[in-house]
């Protein structure tokens, strides 16, 4: 990987990992509804726009309907449910809970793909597990029904995450990135309008730090993110992108603890040491620095 590209890499990861920050000023302002709403909304039109100055805007009309339910599963749930938890978790605690995705959609590949379940993936599985338990019950949280039922929406959007990556594989294969990323951004959008309607005498209440928020999340988080994360894809190949997975927890701790004064525990630590030794686990992450390819110039 180049260096411009290793730092597009870790520029997504800030972006991603940025998410968490700022739904954590604005859910409580908005509620959870009304500002993913806004989010996927403001995002897709912003893509849409991005797709129409290079001329290659998209046609929606043979698969509409799959990508609503694309839209619902893989953005308009997962984003509401982190939202939602959010209004009682840490950015940090909630970034570090979302890296449990690939465990998630290793077990939807298992369920619905027949991927096959080896010895190594079943350790990671436990590894996870582990991991979660120890941030949740040493990472200093509480224990109030609040607080797990918090928990339980974060992994539940790791769960939709991992189960929405599946069902765009089987009905999505050979669909441009781009498309991909607008139709389920605005089809998110339609899904949630019913839902954030009740909230949208809340705008009222909107400040600056607010606003920001919500710009940035849409814009820098999901629009100029997703352009890298496909720039990503198509430079560096799938398996080094995915390694944006352990960075977004580390730079989501990071924004939390500089911009919110988020204190991190030592159980904070070690539940996010051994969920990310997980994903490493189930991604085959692999780290040699070129090592590798200074050994065979040397020979």
């Amino acid at each position: 990987m180049s260096f411009k590209n290793f730092m597009l890499l870790n520029l997504l990861g800030a972006l991603w990992g940025g998410s968490f920050l700022f739904m954590r000023v604005a859910v409580p302002v908005l509620g959870p509804f009304l500002l993913i709403d806004m989010r996927v909304i403001l995002a897709g039109l912003a893509l849409l726009l991005y797709a129409w100055f290079i001329r290659q805007l998209p046609d929606f009309r043979q698969k509409w309907k799959q990508y609503i339910l694309l839209g619902a599963i893989n953005a308009a749930i997962p984003f509401t449910l982190i939202a939602t938890a959010e209004l009682h978790l840490t950015a940090s605690v909630s970034s570090i809970l979302n890296a449990t995705t690939p465990l998630f959609a290793l077990i939807a590949g298992v369920v619905w793909l027949k991927e096959k379940l080896l010895a190594g993936k079943i350790i990671s599985i436990g590894l996870g597990i582990c991991g979660v338990a120890i941030l949740a019950g040493w990472g200093h949280l509480g224990h109030s029904p609040i607080v797990i039922l918090s928990i339980f929406f974060s992994l539940l959007a790791s769960l939709c995450y991992g189960i929405g990556g599946v069902y765009a594989k089987i009905r999505f294969t050979g669909e441009p990135a781009l498309m991909l990323s607008i139709g389920q951004q605005l089809a998110a959008g339609l899904v949630l309008i019913p839902f954030s309607l009740p909230s949208i005498d809340r705008f009222q209440m909107m400040n600056v730090p607010v606003l920001v928020s919500v710009l940035c999340l849409a814009i820098l988080s999901t629009s100029i993110g997703y352009l890298i994360y496909f720039y990503l894809i198509r430079n560096v190949g799938p398996t080094k992108t995915l390694s944006v997975t352990l960075l977004v927890p580390l730079y989501g701790v990071l924004w939390g603890i500089l911009l919110l004064s988020e204190k991190i525990t030592v159980g904070t630590l070690v539940g996010l040491v051994i969920i990310l030794s997980s994903t490493m686990m189930i991604t085959e992450t692999k780290f040699n620095f070129g090592f590798n390819k200074r050994l065979k110039r040397a020979k």
